[in-house]
């Protein structure tokens, strides 16, 4: 049997509104995300998106993650087009190897039972 196990996130970013204090210069929300500055520009790796009752909606992988996410928020391909109102959360995790993207991205899937995942569906 083979073991899987998830790493810790290297970055988790909820959607939110900006606190502001007085002199602060507030930031456009991107889908209601102001933390995508937090997201690694030039990194590979897989990422999860979260509704507000913490279920996964879908997992992903990328060569560059950041790109990638905005890709789902932007695209009308996306299988996230009709469902980007319900992300809250996306967590992220940095994985530079792509064989081990695509184990973590496919353990993750059927784990969590993604919801909006149709591809690599086991259970």
């Amino acid at each position: 049997m083979i073991k899987i196990e998830m790493p810790k996130p290297n970055v988790v970013i909820y959607q939110r509104q900006q606190e502001l204090k007085e002199g602060d210069v507030p930031i456009t929300p991107y889908f209601g995300f102001i933390d995508f500055h937090k997201i690694t520009r030039d990194k590979g790796g897989i990422f999860l998106f979260y509704n507000k009752a913490n279920e996964v909606l879908f997992v992903g992988k990328a060569r560059k993650i950041r790109q990638r996410i905005k890709k789902h928020f932007e695209d009308n391909v996306s299988p996230m087009k009709n469902h980007r109102d319900e992300i809250y959360k996306i967590e992220v995790y940095e994985v530079e190897d792509a064989m081990e993207r695509e184990i973590y991205e496919t353990y993750a899937i059927n784990q969590f039972k993604a919801k909006y995942n149709v591809d690599k569906v086991f259970y």
